[in-house]
């Protein structure tokens, strides 16, 4: 014998039944607290709007290698009075499902700060934003540097958040390779 809920389809339910994937999206720094993070010396940040040609966009993937889908990125030139200091850029790469946004910084001489994640829309994978696995990218400064499970490793349980922000950083060293570097360094 079963009991019929008054209203309810079998459809309905079964819906109601159903598993549910919790997705916990968690903002941790604004732009603003990421910018100051990476340079607290300095006293402007300015938006640079990057136009690449599609020579430099054809070099930039050439370097980067493959890439997860990106969905914005935006580059602030950091000073101090008339001193430029580098740069920080806010990027958002995919993860699983949804995206991750996280800031790095890369300074005048092609070093590059510790990233800091910035949102994390995913239910698992949130293991990125422990500080010892994104201390591996500080202070490298060559594309060499910076392969996936090789240089920079993997974490279990956030193997594409992982590897996904590990390759957005290789676009974004290469991006700052071919249309920003002779600008910092002269």
């Amino acid at each position: 014998m079963s009991a019929r809920l008054p209203g309810l389809s079998a459809a309905a339910v079964g819906l109601a039944l159903a598993p549910v994937q919790a997705v916990v999206a968690t903002d941790y720094l604004s732009v603003q607290e990421a910018q100051r993070t990476m340079f607290p010396q300095a006293d402007a940040f300015t938006e640079v709007v990057l136009s690449l040609s599609a020579t430099q966009r054809t070099r930039v993937a050439g370097l980067a290698g493959p890439q997860p889908p990106h969905r914005s990125l935006r580059a602030f030139r950091a000073t101090r009075g008339t001193q430029a200091l580098g740069y920080v850029f806010v990027d958002e790469v995919i993860g699983k499902e949804d995206f991750i946004t996280y800031a790095i910084s890369i300074d005048d001489a092609g070093r590059l700060g510790t990233p800091e994640v910035l949102s994390y829309r995913e239910s698992h994978g949130g293991e990125i934003r422990n500080s010892g696995w994104l201390r591996q990218f500080t202070g490298r400064n060559d594309l060499a540097q910076l392969r996936v499970q090789i240089d920079i490793k993997n974490i279990a349980g956030a193997t594409l958040s992982s590897s996904h922000l590990t390759q957005g950083v290789r676009w974004i060293v290469a991006l700052w390779q071919v249309a920003l570097r002779s600008a910092a360094q002269g």
